[in-house]
Formats: C-alpha cells, structure tokens, sequence
C-alpha cells in the first residue's frame, strides 16, 4: 500500500515515514503544492528496480529472461548446478 502525505506532514513525520519505508518496503508519495510530487523508496528497492530496468533494456535478453520466467511457471526446463550453468555461459575461465 502506497502512503500520501503533504510536504508539510512528511517533515512532521520524517522519522516515522522513513521507518515505514524501510521496515515495511512502503512507497511514501510526497504532495508539493507548486512542484512535483516525490516518492520515498528504500535504497536496496531501488537498486532493484535500476537493476531490472538495465536487464531488460536489451530485446535479446529480456527475451532470455521472459523465456526462462515462463519456463519456471511451467515447470520445464532442466535443473542445473552453477558451476554447470558457467559453463553453459562461458563464466567458466577454464572452458574458453
């Protein structure tokens, strides 16, 4: 659940607005009369979000990664270790 709030009750509340942020994972909106509206999120979320943002802003593997996301739903699909799945990638620096 997302929390609104105006500029001036956010800073009436700081403290008890960034604790809902980071101990719940809260989105705290703030309202600002003249300017726009921003959101409090907690760092690790946002590193996140940055995160997916950069792995799917390639075609090719946000395809690999959809596929592999469907293939999970589906239960298909074959177990791998990681040492199998470094290979498979060519992570592995002995399998050049």
């Amino acid at each position: 659940m997302t929390i609104q709030t105006t500029y001036t009750q956010a800073r009436a509340q700081l403290a008890s607005l960034l604790d809902e942020v980071t101990n719940n994972r809260e989105i705290v909106i703030i309202q600002r009369r003249g300017g726009e509206d921003v959101a409090l999120i907690a760092v690790d979320e946002l590193a996140g979000l940055l995160e997916t943002a950069h792995l799917l802003r390639s075609p090719a593997n946000a395809e690999r990664l959809l596929t592999a996301l469907s293939r999970v739903r589906q239960r298909s699909g074959q177990v791998q270790t990681i040492d199998e799945l470094r290979r498979e990638v060519r992570l592995d620096p002995f399998t050049q």
